[in-house]
Order: structure tokens, then sequence, then C-alpha cells
């Protein structure tokens, strides 16, 4: 089966790699985004789906944007796919491209559909604490991850898992999923099933201010936070009057009664495990390890001893 490939990031890698390994299958072209600077060197990097097509030889297409560019639609009319699949693109494809192929075009979706349709689902499950999520394999409609669902898999979030964490289990779940799919699909055993529109729900896409905390949150719900903003964009908070911007990579919710008394964010006791912070409501988070704008990730003992810091200091002022 000829198939078109559309993707950008690590977590489109995994259904690529399946693809091409595959030898019910043959990757004809990819596209992706094009080449984008970044570090602090500014270089320009190529997408991970890029690299790893390289690799094999395949056709690669990086146009700007598709909607409107009529050289990327004659380039999917001269592959003649019969499938399309499309994993993290990052762009939104029109009507005449993603029916151009013979059974269409399907997308990988890191959510049970109709939850979480949009560019965040994996983050927005952690921050409201969920655990369960899954993956869902669908046709791409004109809406926003609104096509019929082909199939699901249900996947467990574990109490301590960061979004990094789930983005590689769901990359891995949802190619494995992928390739039953399309077999099942294209000799008609799997048949699409509409979703429920009435039961969507939506995952906007991420900001850095998305990763700000509010020590005037309960403990379990900036514990969520510190989860879900980990890698990108990281749980940051500001130190002594915003001389310093401190990000916050791991906590434990600790539950201290010593909280109840201080003011949210209030540095209200420090041990060899961390230091702990007050919260709303009389919870308070055990902060574990942390990280100052420029420098490396460190222990929260070891901040704690490189800056002095003392109970009764306040973060977030």
């Amino acid at each position: 089966m000829n198939v078109v490939f559309l993707g950008t990031p690590q977590f489109a890698v995994p259904s690529l790699q399946a693809l091409l390994n595959s030898d019910g299958f043959s990757v004809n072209g990819v596209f992706t985004q094009p080449d984008r600077r970044a570090g602090r060197g500014k270089k320009f990097c190529c997408p991970p789906v890029k690299l790893l097509a390289s690799e094999y030889g395949v056709e690669i297409f990086q146009p700007e944007k598709i909607r409107g560019n009529e050289e990327a639609l004659d380039t999917m009319r001269r592959l003649q796919p019969d499938i399309a699949v499309v994993v993290a693109f990052g762009q939104i494809l029109p009507e005449e491209f993603y029916t151009v192929p013979r059974l269409g075009t399907v997308n990988v979706h890191a959510s049970l559909l109709p939850a979480y349709r949009g560019a965040s689902p994996i983050v927005r499950a952690i921050l409201n604490g969920d655990s369960l999520t899954g993956v869902s394999i669908m046709k791409i409609d004109k809406g926003m991850d609104s096509g019929d669902v082909l199939s699901m898999k249900e996947v467990p979030i574990p109490y301590t898992a960061t979004a990094g964490y789930m983005e590689m289990i769901l990359a891995s779940e949802g190619a494995e999923l992928l390739l039953d799919t399309i077999v099942g699909y294209s000799v008609g055993i799997i048949k699409p099933i509409e979703q429920d529109h009435d039961q969507a729900t939506y995952a906007p896409k991420l900001t850095r201010r998305d990763g700000i905390i509010s020590w005037d949150s309960q403990a379990s719900e900036i514990y969520n936070q510190i989860r879900a903003m980990n890698p990108w964009p990281g749980s940051s908070t500001s130190f002594r009057g915003g001389k310093m911007e401190l990000k916050i990579w791991r906590s434990t919710e600790s539950g201290g009664e010593s909280a109840s008394w201080t003011r949210p964010g209030t540095i209200c006791s420090i041990d060899n495990e961390g230091m702990e912070v007050s919260c709303a409501g009389g919870t308070s988070l055990k902060i574990r390890e942390v990280q100052l704008s420029g420098r490396s990730r460190i222990s929260a003992v070891d901040f704690v001893n490189g800056c002095a810091v003392t109970t009764g200091e306040v973060l977030g002022e």
C-alpha cells in the first residue's frame, strides 16, 4: 500500500518508523515542517521526521504552508498514495489535499476522542489530573480533530508521569495501533464511527505563561502543573522579589499541616529532601528539583545550600 506521511516532531517518528519497517507499506513521500532555528546558537535544525526519512532515502517536502499551495497539491497527486497518515504535522490541511488519497487521510491523535481535541492533549490530560488517556486513529475532515474514529486504545497515566514520559508512551502505542487500523480499514473490517460532538473538549496550544505557578492553588493542582509542563515550557516562579526565575522540575505533595497558617508560596520547612512550600487550603508541596535561569538543573537541597535559602522566604512575589 502506497503511503504519504505528514509529521514533524519526535512524537511522529515511531509511526513513520513502523510504516517504513512494514512490508505491507511503501512510504512514497514525507511532508514535514521547514527547518527552523533553535537553541542558544540559533542554528538551523531538521525536524526529527526529516532525519528519519533521509536515512531511508524517502522523498521529502517542506512547504512553509500547504493551504493554497498548488505545488504541494500537485506533489500529493503525483505520489498517488492509497492513504495519507498525519501525526503532529503542525499545519491544517485543506480538503482538496487530504482527499487525494484513495482511502483518504488518517490522523494519530494522543487522546480518547472526542476528549482533548487540539494541539496539547497530553499536557491538558495531566494538568487536569486524569488517570487515563489513550490514542485515537481518526479520518481527517474539515474540523479540528472532529473526524470519524477508526480505532482507539486506552493508556493509563501513572501518578508521577510527566508530559514528556507520556508523549513517549503514546507515540509508541499510536504507531502500533496505526498499522493494524490501516489494514483493517483498507479491507472493510474497520468501519468509521462518528464522534459524539456534544461531548468534545479541547486542548489549546501551550504558551510560556501556562508554566507560571500560582501558589494560590491547591498543592495537587500545582503538582499536576509541574508534571504537565515538563519538558516544555517548564513550571516557573519568581524568587527574592523577582531577582531570580526558578523553574521547578520535580515535586511531591506533602500535605504538611505547617502550611495552614502561612501565606501561599512561603517556604515553611527545609530538610534533606528539599523545601516544603505552602499552597492554598492548608496544603503544601515538597520541591525536589529546580533550575535557576541560565543554569543546570539541581536538587532543591543544593539550591537551598547554594543560595542560603531560609524558611519564611516567599516564592512568586
